[in-house]
């Protein structure tokens, strides 16, 4: 038998692509099922003025889970596409939101 093939018991995870982007944000909105929006920021100097700015990105990300709430620091990496707009998965929670 192959030592390769698959067992009786199911289909193995997938190993993550050497590729593949991940970025780090914050939880924006979870009134979607399965679905978070995510914003990620980053810092970039300004061509002319040369001042530090911060330029932010919206993801839909899939959390099939759905146990991310808004405030979550969340990892996210890319994917095959889900749907229309969504092409990100949620990987791991960094850091949970403080509730008010």
């Amino acid at each position: 038998m192959n030592p390769t093939a698959s067992t009786a018991g199911g289909a193995q995870p997938a190993a993550p692509a050497k590729n593949q982007r991940k970025l780090v944000g914050r939880v924006v909105s979870d009134k979607m099922q399965k679905t978070v929006v995510v914003q990620v920021e980053r810092r970039v100097r300004h061509p002319e003025m040369g001042k530090i700015i911060t330029r932010s990105s919206k993801y839909h990300a899939h959390a099939a889970t759905g146990t991310f709430q808004e405030g979550d620091l969340v990892e996210i990496a890319e994917c095959r596409p889900i749907s229309k707009t969504k092409a990100w998965t949620v990987t791991r929670l960094v850091e949970k939101s403080k509730a008010v």
